[in-house]
């Protein structure tokens, strides 16, 4: 079930729906991470200041440059973590055009749902932004712990977070939030595993970026064929 719902997700890659979600989940994101990056330095700047004075050496001007240029290759590792999951919680927000696109293609015979309100999604946005980021930011003292399962560390956390996420909102559309719930919570061991399969390409540069909005179609897939099975 799983694979046929992903390889009907793929075959669908090009559709136009797609494609502009894909756009606005890239681009709001990069903006967010230089608007972040951006605040970090002004932060530097307010604290250190253009000089500063140190023991023995006592005043310098290159602490500053030496500071930014550390605050950028931090922030660089820092996104290679968290890009995914910030465009995984951007995506979505227009998540209900995605699984749009999928019915209208896959389950014409289907009555019409009503789109979600702007704000709805944008709360449930940010509500999955801000686990996301906490979960992935805790999870840095398990990667300093366990180097060695940083790896599936990171996919079982994320494919746990976005099967979660994406199954939810692909099934409130038809179900509203409490059905969504009680049968993700029928289904958890799938939608984790279907998640964790979704989260392994996460680590593939470029291909990465894709995978929120097949994820997002693959879910929509599995909640119609484990609600056909109800």
């Amino acid at each position: 079930m799983i694979l046929k719902s992903f390889l009907l997700a793929l075959s669908q890659i090009g559709d136009r729906r797609f494609r502009r979600v894909l756009f606005l989940g890239i681009g709001l994101t990069f903006a967010l991470l230089v608007a972040a990056y951006a605040g970090f330095l002004v932060v530097i700047e307010v604290f250190v200041g253009a000089e500063a004075t140190l023991p023995v050496l006592g005043e310098v001007r290159w602490l500053n440059d030496l500071l930014s240029l550390s605050s950028f290759i931090f922030m660089m590792v820092l996104s290679f973590f968290l890009m995914i999951p910030v465009a995984s919680a951007i995506t979505s927000m227009f998540l209900d055009e995605v699984a749009k696109a999928v019915e209208d293609r896959h389950y014409p015979q289907l009555p019409p749902v009503p789109p979600v309100p702007f704000w709805d999604a944008l709360r449930d946005t940010v509500n999955f932004l801000g686990v996301l980021i906490g979960a992935n930011l805790l999870a840095f003292i398990l990667y300093a712990l366990l180097p060695v399962g940083s790896v599936f560390i990171f996919w079982g956390l994320n494919g746990f977070l976005l099967g979660r996420e994406y199954f939810t909102l692909a099934a409130m559309r038809r179900l509203g939030r409490k059905g969504a719930k009680e049968l993700r919570a029928k289904h958890m061991g799938t939608i984790w595993l279907a998640g964790t399969l979704m989260a392994i390409p996460l680590s593939v540069p470029l291909l990465n970026l894709v995978i929120p909005i097949l994820g997002a179609a693959t879910f929509t897939h599995i909640y119609h064929r484990l609600e056909s099975r109800r």
